[in-house]
């Protein structure tokens, strides 16, 4: 299994988004520092979708706002569209933020209380100048194109208050918010976790039409692993700010290799989700992010760790000859096959008990 810390980014000519060696940190006093990310590394190809996912405190939120300056890494670097992002002060970056934008977790607080739906959706074309027409600025007719598109009817809309909304009908404002200065990306920080079950497929639909009708690239964050196998290209699974593995998504829900995130699947309610030769589960705290463990992060959870994981720190390396990267001096085999969606049933078992008929079906 041979490879180094960045073995999983790609060369793909149309890579669009590229973090490398991402560092952030912060002060905490007479205590030390807080090592929120450490030198996190991945890339995004346009087009595609890319799932970050891992438990609260896995610097998942940091590193989305890192990706957009807010805070800025302490080390590493950003490249978007050619330019580093990291390197960018003033106006250099102030250009470019159009590009990239971002829906939050809480739709309702995201949103100032004050302003009515129109004032809100069209705050970035006030900043950046009104009108794209035909040589290619903005106009006002943009406001009222993207908030049809996300399900607001403008002219029922436009002068009400976030409050005056359902937790769904803000964030359908809030993407509307970040579609009208046409981004290349869009950063998606837990967009339904503070929905209600029945809405968050709504707004999930609602991100996957709107990625096809305006060409998105999309970061998408969230602790649902069930929401993110759904939505996801690519998916990166983080634990204590770094990355411990990364893949096709549906390949790497399929076929877990670090123990991190097949624990993280067998904790899935609904039909068992054990693997066969796992039975392993997410045991103890989280550590501190002060004093983040040696090697391997995970070894004061991980019930196959050994006296190289509390001294060496594992690279990314890969697991097969595909795209699919693992941080563990020890990860499974990845010959059996978990479905998340039939609460862990393989879908070969399932073919065995149904019949070929009734799996076809």
């Amino acid at each position: 299994m041979a490879g180094s810390g960045n073995a999983h980014l790609r060369s793909d000519p149309n890579t669009l988004l590229r973090i490398e060696n991402m560092v952030v940190e912060f002060p905490a006093g007479r205590k030390g520092k807080v090592h929120a990310v450490s030198d996190v590394s991945f890339d995004v190809v346009e087009g595609e979708t890319l799932g970050i996912v891992g438990e609260s405190g896995c610097g998942k939120s940091t590193t989305a706002k890192a990706i957009i300056q807010m805070p800025k890494p302490t080390a590493g670097n950003v490249w978007f569209n050619g330019k580093d992002l990291a390197s960018l002060e003033g106006e250099e970056m102030r250009r470019m933020r159009p590009e990239i934008q971002m829906i939050f977790q809480d739709p309702i607080s995201s949103l100032n209380p004050r302003r009515k739906v129109r004032e809100i959706v069209s705050e970035g074309i006030s900043v950046w100048g009104s009108g794209r027409s035909a040589d290619g600025a903005f106009t006002q007719d943009r406001i009222d194109e993207v908030m049809t598109s996300v399900g607001l009817k403008p002219e029922m809309v436009s002068d009400r208050r976030p409050h005056e909304f359902s937790g769904g009908q803000c964030q359908r404002i809030a993407v509307a918010r970040a579609l009208v200065l046409d981004p290349k990306v869009i950063i998606c920080d837990e967009p339904v976790s503070a929905l209600d079950v029945s809405v968050q497929a709504q707004i999930l639909n609602l991100l996957e039409d709107m990625k096809e009708r305006y060409g998105l690239t999309l970061v998408f964050i969230s602790h649902d692993l069930s929401v993110v196998k759904n939505v996801s290209d690519r998916v990166m699974v983080m634990y204590l700010g770094k990355v411990c593995e990364v893949g096709d998504g549906d390949h790497l829900f399929d076929h877990p290799a670090h123990p991190y995130t097949r624990a993280l699947l067998s904790a899935v309610p609904g039909g068992g989700g054990r693997f066969e030769d796992s039975a392993e589960s997410l045991e103890g705290e989280l550590p501190s992010p002060i004093n983040p463990p040696d090697g391997c992060r995970f070894h004061t959870r991980c019930p196959r760790a050994e006296d190289k994981c509390r001294s060496v720190e594992p690279q990314l390396a890969a697991v097969d000859d595909g795209d699919h990267f693992v941080a563990c001096h020890f990860p499974h085999e990845v010959g059996v096959q978990f479905d998340l969606r039939n609460g862990g049933d393989t879908a070969e078992a399932a073919a065995e008990v149904a019949g070929p008929e009734e799996a076809d079906a």
